[in-house]
Formats: C-alpha cells, sequence, structure tokens
C-alpha cells in the first residue's frame, strides 16, 4: 500500500484580490501579490499591506470576527484596525470611526 498526500484543508476565509483590494485605503498595495496565509493556531487570515510612505502593515481577519460580524464586514474591521495602528491615534472625530 502506498501513502498518499492528504491535500492542506483550504482556509474557512478566502477573499479574492479585488475583494481586498477594495478595502484598502487610497494609495495602500497589497503585498506579496495580495496572497494571504491561513494561521491555523490563530484561527486567523493574515495579509500585508503597504502604505503610501512605504510602511508595510499586517492585516488579521480572525475567524471569530467573521462568525460575529461577517465575511466582508470583518476585513473591513480589519483594514481599519491596521489603518488606525498607522494612524498611532484613534480616529474617532476625524470623519473615519465607522464600528466603534
Amino acid at each position: 500500500m502506498s501513502a498518499t498526500a492528504v491535500p492542506a484543508a483550504s482556509p474557512p476565509i478566502e477573499y479574492t484580490t479585488d475583494e481586498l483590494r477594495s478595502y484598502l485605503p487610497t494609495g495602500w498595495e497589497l503585498l506579496d501579490g495580495g496572497s494571504p496565509t491561513w494561521e491555523s493556531k490563530r484561527r486567523a487570515l493574515t495579509l500585508r499591506v503597504i502604505d503610501n510612505v512605504e510602511f508595510d502593515w499586517p492585516v488579521v481577519v480572525t475567524a471569530d470576527a467573521v462568525e460575529e460580524h461577517g465575511r466582508l464586514p470583518a476585513l473591513d474591521r480589519a483594514m481599519d484596525d491596521a489603518f488606525r495602528t498607522r494612524l498611532g491615534r484613534p480616529t474617532r472625530g476625524l470623519g473615519f470611526a465607522r464600528h466603534r
């Protein structure tokens, strides 16, 4: 009997490149061709984005967020968190506070 390789299970969260780009702030781009990686221990999909001054930032979409808010709203929140981290301060009062 020969052993056959079992294909890795696909991640429970997937986004198209167009979906990912549509939630990026103006001037930001996807790194690594927009290929997110699934981290099974964290139960999270992680990708890296680059802002308009060439710094890269992690965007993390957790399975819990997808279950709680839905697939696209979870992505929106993750992008918003990366943007807020980039600003280094809360965005409340600047016109971007949508979720909190």
